[in-house]
């Protein structure tokens, strides 16, 4: 065989990906990771399909049933001052949550990993420019620069998801950045430039499927990170407006009745709680499978 029969393919790092038999044994022995998977799986099911499956709507207001407690009465988490349907309120706002927290994650991660692949392969004034403007906007702390924007801008549920995005991808560009750097200098990426492949092939064909593993786990850290900045900046009121629900504003709303009404507070608090610690589970769980270190036993 002639050197020039061989492909450029062949000379590619080997992937651990994460349906091989390998990579998908590591991630089932992996409790909290299969823990953080199903409750990812249970709460989107249960926010897609489950407001269709009950009885009242979010809207539907039952004045006699106002503050009824969860188990009480027909309605089985209870009500809200106003007598909504408190399980259904929640479902519909872990819709909204749940839709900032991978719109923003999507937006995020395409922003951060163009970033990174520019800086990481070109190096040089261009690679320097990049991280240098990535550092100054690290320098802002994320909460107080989303609370100022936020204040300027009239909220609705995309300007809320852009924000997120924005303030939320220098992360992923440094660990983009990091490893394109790293794979550079690899065998493959020296024979695929030996062979005459251009640049953009050496991006996006050789060195950013190799850097697919720290890719997914920043994806799936970055789901909750959105959902908690858009909690937060919705409690503090500058986020998602009443009447659409979302985890943020039912919290916000519950502030005046702690005492005689607590479950208003406990319950999105733990909708966000499973939310953000399954996010965080199950990207623990990934890096350690996608990780060809790892050992597999």
């Amino acid at each position: 065989m002639s050197a020039s029969d061989i492909s450029v393919e062949t000379l590619s790092l080997p992937q651990s990906g994460f349906w091989h038999r390998p990579g998908f044994k590591r991630f089932r022995c992996h409790k909290l990771a299969v823990f953080g998977a199903c409750g990812i799986a249970l709460l989107t099911l249960a926010c897609v399909f489950g407001p269709m499956l009950l009885p009242y709507s979010d809207t539907f207001i039952d004045i006699r049933q106002r503050f009824a407690p969860p188990l009480s009465g027909p309605h089985i988490l209870g009500t809200d001052p106003l007598g909504r349907d408190l399980l259904a309120r929640l479902l519909m706002a872990g819709r909204i949550s749940l839709a900032v927290g991978f719109c923003a994650m999507i937006i995020a991660m395409a922003i951060g990993v163009c970033v990174g692949l520019i800086a990481g392969f070109y190096e040089g004034v261009i690679g320097a420019a990049l991280m240098r403007f990535v550092d100054a906007m690290l320098c802002f702390p994320s909460i107080f620069l989303l609370l100022a924007i936020s204040a300027l801008i009239q909220p609705s549920v995309p300007s809320i998801v852009l924000l997120i995005a924005m303030t939320s991808w220098m992360e992923v560009a440094r660990v983009v950045e990091a490893q394109i750097r790293s794979l550079k200098t690899r065998d493959f990426v020296q024979a695929a430039v030996s062979f005459g492949a251009s640049n953009r092939r050496i991006m996006f064909r050789e060195l950013l499927p190799n850097a697919i593993a720290p890719i997914v786990v920043a994806a799936t850290l970055n789901v909750a990170h959105a959902i908690l900045a858009e909690s937060y900046i919705s409690f503090l009121g500058y986020g998602i407006q009443p009447p659409t629900p979302s985890w943020g504003n039912m919290l916000e709303s519950a502030q005046s009745y702690l005492t005689r009404a607590p479950w208003l507070a406990i319950l999105p608090g733990a909708a966000i709680t499973l939310a953000v610690t399954s996010f965080n589970f199950a990207g623990d769980g990934l890096r350690d499978t996608l990780d060809p270190r790892m050992d597999l036993s």
